[in-house]
């Protein structure tokens, strides 16, 4: 989720503005979570399926080559 739409409810003012505290540690916060990389949203059982996927697709190409 970006933060230049979330409105913040202390000041009224959007996020990505920074007027009141509350608005400057919810921009840092979010401005963290999405430096984290590509997979830190992802959820366990999402990551299980990829994984799941990622195996089937190796089993199908060494089957091919065989």
């Amino acid at each position: 989720m970006t933060y230049d739409r979330l409105v913040c409810a202390n000041c009224a003012a959007p996020v990505n503005e920074g007027r009141c505290p509350v608005c400057r540690a919810s921009r840092a916060r979010l401005q963290q979570d999405q430096g984290q990389g590509a997979f830190a949203g992802l959820s366990p059982a999402m990551l299980v399926a990829l994984l799941v996927v990622l195996v089937g697709a190796l089993a199908l190409l060494a089957h091919q080559t065989v």
